[in-house]
């Protein structure tokens, strides 16, 4: 059995990024009951500082520990802070979350989607999503959620898996949410006949089992993309968490994430909760 931790590891670049970061993740602590490891990653020192100028590396680190605390206190009051834990790494962002991602400790990750220089980049993202070991909860600064009462589960024709919905249930009962499985088909077909309805309709009875209160929505949409509808009944149904699966859309086994789940992460407002086909890790007092 896999150590359980009940920490989140929160990604806190500079700038107005990292105050909404902390802000999401002291929400997500608060109803959670998770304790937070909030990380900020510095550039990886020289060679020639690391051989010569040792003293001022160590120096430039415990600096930036201060900055990191003293950033946390302008977001949060400071009786807050016994919630949090202080992390410095220097190194390659992406590769410095991965790592931290495969050591273990933590339950999922949360990071901002609007890095640009200061956080990750789209395609940095997608290959921290695609390859973690671990759950990302990706966040945007355009929407800060501070309930969660209706959770959004996109649906794959192909998905033949069911344990994605741990976590979704997990999160529906400490929130006491709606789920809502939905899907975006094109095919010229009665809706109920077709092989997403049944796979939907097979995880609305799992879910009803486990006590949820869960629909099934059918969109059929000939003209557009399917992320472009699904990103739309996301907005439109005011939705405050989304929960997918990040190779659903994929034919190739050695393809993590698609076109689909890449769009729906960067084209959702609010918090999209990815899950990949390495680990299905399970929260620490959900039991099923």
């Amino acid at each position: 059995m896999r150590y359980r931790s009940n920490h989140i590891l929160a990604y806190v670049p500079e700038g107005e990024e990292g105050v909404h970061i902390i802000k999401q993740a002291s929400f997500f602590q608060q109803s959670l009951g998770m304790k937070v490891f909030l990380y900020r990653i510095i550039e990886k020192p020289s060679i020639f500082q690391r051989i010569f100028r040792p003293k001022r590396a160590k120096n430039e680190q415990n600096q930036a520990l201060n900055d990191l605390r003293e950033f946390a206190d302008k977001v949060v009051d400071r009786d807050y802070h016994k919630h949090f834990t202080y992390r410095i790494h220097a190194g390659n962002k992406l590769r410095v979350l991965l790592r931290q991602a495969k050591k273990g400790g933590y339950e999922f990750i949360i990071i901002g989607k609007d890095g640009e220089n200061k956080g990750l980049n789209n395609d940095e993202l997608d290959k921290l999503i695609s390859r973690s070991v671990i759950p990302i909860m990706t966040v945007s600064m355009k929407h800060l959620v501070d309930s969660v009462n209706n959770i959004i589960i996109p649906v794959d024709v192909l998905q033949t898996t069911q344990k994605k919905l741990l976590w979704a249930t997990y999160f529906a009962k400490k929130y006491k949410a709606k789920i809502t499985l939905v899907s975006a088909i094109s095919l010229n077909i009665n809706l109920k006949q077709s092989l997403a309805w049944r796979n939907a309709e097979k995880l609305k009875h799992m879910l009803k089992q486990r006590g949820i209160n869960c629909e099934v929505e059918i969109i059929k949409e000939k003209e557009r993309e399917k992320h472009e509808v699904i990103n739309e009944f996301i907005e439109k149904t005011g939705a405050d968490l989304v929960i997918i699966r990040t190779h659903q859309d994929s034919f190739a086994k050695d393809v993590q994430i698609g076109n689909f789940v890449s769009n729906v992460v960067h084209g959702s407002k609010i918090p999209v909760f990815t899950v990949n086909r390495f680990l299905q890790p399970m929260p620490v007092d959900f039991e099923i």
